[in-house]
């Protein structure tokens, strides 16, 4: 393992000391090899530089970067810069075989010839240039595609314009053809029975390896930029808003007008056929959407065949952003200019042509790949939308909490009246179709049904009756995959066969448009047997409908829940689950949780070895970059994710620096007592005395009267705030702390976020104007919540960072005690201590850095930490603290000391100009 580090000013590569003068000697001297649209920090150079070297060598990097150092800025420049040296390389190594193949050959005959004399020289001679005859027609193939390429998006760029103006003026035309072209279509889709054909699945037979692929667009003739993957970087970020600021950055960049870069999302971000779009829920989006694309080729493939008797009936809907010129002309205008989602969604508005779908068919020719954590980190989402990893570079940012994303992506919940729903709607689509549905259909689709008749035993309950009035036995259960099965009784089904019959056959996609034709009304026929069929459906109808129909006595909680928009089928869900059951046994466990109501109870699959997934990404990937604010500790996210998906500790380089910011601008402080001397200790036991509920408003009421502006004081919980709040409000506490700071609490609902931050800043900006009583606000918040990532507390919005307790995870979980004793048995013990423990700390850690790290986001930014436990003293404890933040942290063993530096702190900052 390589250690890059940048603490303060001086700087360690590779083991090798340097000074602060030598160190900036170096950078200074190597600065010109990135561009950057600024003079860079030395620490962005130092960045840089690292990263360029992790890449080139085809290293596992960690990054460390805090928020306010340029890091998204440092990224976007030294990976452009390493992929632009290696493409060059790639032509210069290109050009010089085809210049001189021959002398090459002859070099390597020589060299052949003097390590194996006994091989006769014909054979070797003819054994040379086989090989270098393959070697000079790879090498041309692939340098008449680049130069195909790079001349076809020259020519985009001088037409992009005129084409766009040339769409526009034909714009009115063009409805007009593809009104008559979709009302021809659907006089020409009917069959027989036009409204049933597209619901039944496709003959299929289990032994076929041949997958059915349902694409967009059919057409491949076209030679441009579809046939390979380009080298190219994934950059994936936890939010839109990180990755729409990334896209930002890229675009203020010296690379900005010249890097092919898309921007893929979701359909629920990137969709703009307001029949989708009004859906809501993504899921079901993503129904339609696929439906719609399914109807257009069945209409294709019938328009295309001339002897196709031509009836009367009701076209099938399609989408009309989806025609194949345009959006093989969205794709190429992508290529050109960097833009971000809103951006794409104007253009595709403006061209007509869907965004969703025209940037995945830019993804080959792309140099950069903008898109969100789960269409990286999931293997069948990664394969829908066309990524292609081997040998490509993947930067994952934000990834604190990597570990704990990839478990959340790959477990799977699902609830007793979703499985019935799913049982419920298939043995109907069953019922309905079996005269049409071929053996191996039939043999899986029951196998299906069997299985969920197994699952929805588990919880109590029994398919074909109401799951709200059937009641259950409270209570919680922790399995094994085989227990698991073995209790369901479905050991006996092969689900990796099922989860392969899921994927072939599109079974879930069938089921939901089968639902959509009969819930509601039940009444979706036309001419014809009129009669015969509405009394045919109507039942069938007002069955499904039951299905959704809420109980007449819920709890509110239930009710908030089940206001959520509502898919028309849940067995995507139970796909879901059922490939998460194929997980290895040791890797994975299974809750089962029984309420009092079987639609209230359900099943959880909870991923315990994160590694399993990531490692083909390391495998594949040539370079995988890990980077964040705050990635500390990295010691357990190198054992659970690393170590165990096959990395070296050769492979890993780790990089980390400080702030930007002086030393003198932050004070960090470890608070062991408080004014009365009362010892700090937030445990479990402890915490919810009287004498330490007001000890803590004591600590709170006294920092109030010295900090400006801004305080926001993390709690550990959301409990623990209200519990304690309440007795600040009983003692008349919360008043004394009213009287000096305007009290904001963070609010319940994300929607209200924007708007307690608005008036929180406007607060405290009019408290600074006026010079009232008042100094400022006081802001309570809680770890791990709304406001503790992703918000920024800069200057006086966070003057002083105040930390109750230490946030430790819930020991009492069945969840956590499970993955405490995965790692026990599974991970080393370093230096004898249990890595189920260290979890423990870690987690609480990783909170308190995020939280901490909400404040000095500039350089001429200050700030003050106040860590309220004694327990932050502990050696092990203060070595997992960010080190920029650690090399300045003091230690009081009591209140008065500690006050004296925050208020000598603060008068300082006042006292000092700004920088």
């Amino acid at each position: 393992m390589e250690l890059i580090s940048l603490l303060g000013m001086d700087l360690v590569i590779h083991g090798e000391y340097l000074t602060q003068s030598e160190s900036g000697l170096i950078m200074e001297s190597r600065s010109s090899r990135f561009p950057f649209p600024f003079q860079p920090y030395t620490i962005q150079e130092s960045f840089m530089e690292a990263l360029y070297t992790a890449l080139d060598q085809g290293k596992v990097g960690i990054f460390e970067s805090p928020t306010g150092t340029g890091k998204s800025l440092s990224l976007i420049c030294g990976a452009l810069t390493w992929l632009r040296d290696y493409e060059e390389q790639k032509k210069l190594e290109a050009a010089r075989l085809l210049d001189g193949p021959e002398k090459k050959c002859d070099a390597v005959k020589e060299e052949n010839s003097t390590s194996q004399p006994s091989e006769p020289d014909w054979v070797s001679e003819f054994v040379q240039k086989k090989a270098e005859r393959d070697m000079v027609n790879k090498l041309k193939d692939e340098e008449l595609k680049r130069k195909k390429r790079e001349e076809r998006l020259e020519m985009i760029r001088h037409n992009a314009q005129l084409r766009y103006a040339m769409k526009r003026k034909a714009s009115e035309d063009d409805e007009a053809v593809k009104l008559l072209q979709l009302s021809r279509e659907g006089a020409e889709s009917e069959t027989l029975n036009p409204e049933e054909e597209g619901l039944i699945v496709a003959e299929y037979e289990s032994d076929d390896e041949a997958t059915p692929k349902s694409r967009v667009c059919d057409e491949d003739d076209d030679e441009d930029l579809e046939e390979d993957h380009v080298t190219k970087i994934y950059y994936c970020s936890r939010t839109h808003s990180q990755l729409a600021q990334f896209v930002h950055e890229v675009q203020k960049s010296p690379y900005g007008a010249a890097v092919r870069l898309v921007n893929l999302g979701s359909r629920q971000n990137l969709c703009i056929n307001p029949e989708v779009v009004r859906l809501g829920n993504v899921q079901m989006m993503n129904d339609r959407c696929l439906e719609m694309q399914k109807n257009k080729h069945e209409k294709q493939e019938k328009a295309s065949d001339s002897e196709t008797k031509r009836r009367r009936g009701v076209a099938k809907a399609t989408c009309p952003f989806s025609g194949f010129e345009n959006l093989m002309a969205m794709r190429d205008e992508v290529l050109v200019k960097v833009r971000d989602v809103e951006q794409l969604l104007q253009h595709g508005r403006e061209t007509h042509t869907c965004p969703y779908y025209s940037t995945r068919m830019a993804i080959p020719a792309a140099q950069v790949v903008v898109l969100p954590y789960q269409s990286l980190l999931h293997a069948s989402t990664r394969k829908a939308s066309g990524i292609k990893l081997k040998d490509q570079i993947v930067i994952i940012d934000e990834a604190h909490n990597l570990t704990d994303t990839i478990s959340a992506i790959h477990s799977a919940e699902i609830s007793g009246a979703q499985f019935c729903r799913a049982h419920s709607q298939l043995s109907q689509y069953c019922e309905r179709y079996r005269s049409r549905l071929k053996a191996k259909n039939l043999m899986y689709i029951k196998q299906i049904l069997f299985v969920l008749e197994g699952l929805v035993r588990t919880l109590g309950g029994k398919v074909g009756q109401n799951p709200n009035t059937q009641s259950c036995q409270p209570g919680s259960e922790l399995l094994t995959i085989n227990d698991f099965l073995f209790k369901a009784q479905v050991d006996n089904i092969n689900l990796f066969k099922v989860q392969k019959y899921f994927e072939k056959s599109m079974i879930s996609h069938k089921l939901c448009g089968f639902v959509e034709k009969y819930e509601g009304s039940g009444v979706n026929t036309h001419s014809g047997s009129k009669n015969k069929e509405n009394r045919r459906t109507e039942g069938l109808g007002r069955f499904l409908q039951t299905l959704q129909n809420k109980p007449t006595d819920v709890s509110e909680q239930q009710m908030a829940v089940e206001d959520k928009p509502i898919m028309a089928s849940p067995m995507m869900l139970v796909e879901s689950f059922l490939f998460a059951l194929t997980n290895s046994n040791k890797d994975g466990r299974v809750m089962i949780q029984r309420q009092e109501c079987l639609s209230q109870s359900s099943l959880k699959f909870l991923l315990l070895n994160a590694a399993v997934h990531f490692a083909q990404i390391v495998q594949e990937c040539r370079a995988v970059i890990i980077a964040g604010g705050t990635m500390q500790p990295v010691a357990d996210f190198k054992e659970q994710l690393l170590f165990s998906a096959g990395v070296t500790e050769d492979r890993i380089l780790e990089f980390s620096c400080g702030h930007v910011i002086p030393p003198e601008n932050i004070l960090p402080i470890v608070l062991c007592a408080g004014p009365s001397g009362q010892q700090l200790e937030f445990t479990f036991q402890t915490r919810d005395t009287p004498q330490m509920m007001e000890e803590t408003g004591r600590v709170l009421s006294n920092l109030c009267n010295i900090v400006p502006g801004g305080v926001v004081c993390f709690f550990p919980s959301y409990e623990y705030e209200k519990r304690i709040l309440g007795h600040w409000e009983s003692t008349g506490i919360l008043q004394r702390l009213q009287s000096k700071k305007k009290i904001f609490q963070e609010p319940k609902k994300a929607s209200q976020v924007e708007q307690v931050l608005s008036d929180y800043s406007k607060c405290i900006q009019r408290c600074s104007n006026a010079g009232s009583g008042q100094t400022g606000a006081l802001l309570f918040s809680v770890v791990g919540g709304k406001m503790s990532e992703g918000i920024n507390f800069s200057d006086d919005l966070g003057r002083c960072i105040v930390m109750v307790g230490m946030p430790y995870p819930n020991i009492k979980s069945p969840e956590l005690q499970e993955k405490m004793a995965y790692l026990d048995k599974h991970m080393p013990h370093i230096g004898g201590k249990s890595p189920g423990k260290a979890l423990i700390e870690n987690l609480c850690m990783k909170a308190v850095n995020q939280s901490i790290g909400r404040a000095i986001r500039h350089r001429g930014d200050y700030a003050c930490i106040v860590l309220c436990d004694h327990r932050y003293a502990r050696s092990g404890t203060l070595q997992k603290l960010p080190e920029w933040i650690r090399s300045s942290t003091h230690t009081h063993t009591t209140f008065g000391p500690a006050f004296a530096s925050v208020r000598r702190f603060f008068l300082e900052k006042r006292q000092r100009p700004p920088l």
